[in-house]
């Protein structure tokens, strides 16, 4: 088989995924340090497997970062996003401000020109979005101070990166490397534009993202779902998010970061946890060719012909961010063992480098020679960056004594997450719906009926749309962390799936399901549910007591007869629900009409029962009226 074939370039990915980083998570190491030793092993420095098109693949895999920066958006409504502006605001601005002009003066201290230097160290404020967060979430330390702190820094950094964009052009020191023509990937027409003017079409295209967002692209969202098919909304959700990286890109604007924007605006779509359900699988796959792609792109031959220069200011440069992280992370108040967590996460260089690195080169702003070289010290700090997490957490933080637990209960989680989960919001999900919501008691409602969605949120209600039995979209909403979810979805098959899905991956909460009649009952029994509602039992019992109350009945005396059968009915279906044989069935099913009829009759003649059981004070007042 050629070596250079898609199938056998998928073969060999797949082959580094499934050994390396199942034996890097057994060694403690981290899923991400797996993926990046993969890309060593196979790429074109040991094994070969990948060669010069493992430039490509980089490509290609940042697509990932772009997809990962969009689902990041997506969990920031904007009224969050100003609630943290303080700690972004804040501990961002002065993490990139003070990390570049410290590195900015020590890199203008070896003889670069002021402006190379600044660039410099603009270009090596930033960290790995995609590193850090994926190592976080692995060691479960989003929520500690240390994650919410370093979530705000990589969350000002990116939004950073705009103004760096658009400032890299006015800072030409040198001629364009030979071959760019200053056009790093976009159209023409913006490029052969003046600088200033390309800064107004970048800003423009921002704006635009957001207007075009809150105008268009939700009644676009709900005419796809009106269609009914999951692979069109799919479909349609990866045209979003490609869109958005073609306008960025054609305007030399970084799609990444055009992507997060629109997450944003998208944040309070009753789309969201759809959006994020559909993504979520192809972003996993995509990072994890990053992060090879990235073990790939490390350039021994380079680092081999000057290993000690290089590799002196990887260690500079990891010392020098640490230290100003840890210094920032005392200003704000951040506890010893959370800020060593902090410095240590955020010590590395970014994703975007290679994007800042390659537009300083095409811009003039750089030579060839040091972009080079600052590629090399910039994928060397991201494969070392699992380990320099790993040295903290085993070395470090004992000694100064790790308060974790404190920390993740203090911590308050970004999203909002509610105790109970309403999947199906028809007439019968509304109405529980309606009564916990009557009794304070939040809840969050998925829907897959995009009409019933549109028109429950013009009414005050918060609904998402999504497929509720997709375990992705219930990791969405928040099942983590309820306790309970409702089923009251109109599928019967639907439900039935659903309860698999919720067993499996979210045994913790309490299941309380909706049933159409008996027989859907018995299949939801037979499948391990205790709390099963059949949506007619309780309307049919309450009419037949009114019958009964109209034919002379004491209101009290149809109100226990009401209870009596009910508690007789529900013990009676456990036991027909075991059974399989249809005659068997009919045969005791018959029998406990029987003696259900018996119990209801005797009823009448024991003067035992409290009379009270079953009276309501409505009919006793009408009773007394009436006799008066």
């Amino acid at each position: 088989m050629d070596p250079s074939s898609f199938l056998f370039q998928a073969f060999v990915y797949l082959c580094a995924i499934i050994v390396f980083v199942p034996l890097a998570k057994r060694l403690g190491l981290g899923s991400v340090l797996g993926y990046l030793l993969a890309g060593v092993i196979i790429g074109p420095y040991l094994l070969g497997f990948i060669g010069r098109e493992g430039e490509d693949l980089m490509h290609f895999a940042e697509f990932g970062v772009v997809m990962m920066l969009f689902l990041i958006g997506l969990e920031l409504e904007p009224e969050l996003l100003w609630r943290l502006r303080k700690a972004i605001l804040g501990l961002g601005l002065a993490q990139v401000a003070g990390t570049t002009i410290v590195l900015g003066l020590l890199v203008w201290a070896t003889g670069m020109h002021p402006l190379q230097a600044l660039a410099m160290g603009l270009i090596l404020s930033l960290s790995s979005t995609a590193i850090v967060m994926q190592s976080l979430q692995e060691k479960d330390l989003l929520r500690t101070n240390a994650g919410q702190s370093a979530f705000s820094v990589l969350l000002f950094q990116d939004i950073a990166v705009i103004p760096m964009l658009a400032l890299f052009p006015l800072m030409a020191t040198t001629l364009p490397a030979a071959g760019s023509g200053g056009n790093h990937g976009g159209f023409e027409w913006v490029h052969s534009q003046p600088p200033l003017v390309q800064t107004f079409i970048v800003l423009g295209s921002v704006v635009a993202i957001i207007v075009v967002g809150r105008l268009l692209v939700g009644p676009a969202l709900r005419l796809v779902a009106k269609t009914g098919m999951r692979e069109v909304f799919t479909a349609f959700s990866l045209f979003i998010v490609v869109g958005i990286a073609v306008l960025m890109t054609g305007v030399g604007l970084s799609p990444a970061l055009g992507a997060f924007l629109a997450g944003v605006v998208l944040a309070n779509s009753e789309y969201r946890h759809e959006l994020e359900s559909d993504i979520e699988p192809f972003k996993g796959i995509l990072l994890g060719l990053f992060f090879i792609a990235v073990g790939a792109s490390i350039d021994f031959s380079l680092i081999a012909a000057d290993p000690v220069r290089i590799l002196s200011w990887v260690i500079v440069l990891i010392a020098v961010k640490s230290l100003v992280l840890f210094a920032l992370g005392k200003v704000f108040r951040l506890s010893t063992d959370q800020n060593f967590i902090f410095s240590a996460s955020l010590a590395q260089v970014g994703e975007f480098a290679f994007v800042l690195a390659s537009l300083a080169l095409q811009e003039g702003v750089l030579p060839p020679a040091t972009v080079q070289f600052l590629i090399a010290v910039v994928a060397i700090s991201m494969a070392l960056t699992p380990l320099v997490l790993l040295f903290n957490e085993r070395v470090i933080l004992p000694r100064v004594g790790t308060l974790q637990q404190t920390a993740l209960k203090a911590a308050d989680p970004i999203d909002e997450k509610n105790p109970v989960i309403i999947a199906g919001f028809g007439h019968f999900g509304n109405t529980v719906g309606r009564f916990l919501r009557a009794n304070n008691v939040k809840a969050t409602y998925l829907d897959l009926n995009s009409d019933t969605v549109a028109v429950l949120r013009k009414m005050g209600f918060k609904v998402f749309y999504g497929d509720a039995s997709r375990h992705e979209l219930l990791e969405a909403a928040g099942a983590r962390t309820a306790r309970i979810i409702i089923i009251a979805i109109d599928d019967k098959d639907k439900r039935l799936e659903m309860i698999e899905t919720v067993k499996k991956h979210f045994p913790h909460l309490h299941i309380l399901v909706r049933a159409a009649n008996r027989y859907d009952a018995y299949d939801q029994m037979n499948a391990g549910m205790l709390h099963v509602y059949r949506e007619t039992v309780d309307t049919s019992i309450r009419m037949g007591v009114d019958a009964l109350k109209l034919l002379g009945f004491r209101a009290y005396s149809a109100h226990r007869k009401a209870l009596t059968f009910l508690r007789h009915d529900e013990r009676n279906l456990k036991q027909l629900a075991a059974i399989r044989n249809d005659e068997e069935y009919i045969n005791e099913a018959r029998k406990f009409i029987e003696e259900i009829e018996l119990i209801i009759q005797a009823d009448r003649s024991d003067r035992a029962l409290d009379p009270d059981e079953g009276f309501d004070s409505e009919s006793l007042r009408e009773e007394a009226q009436a006799a008066s």
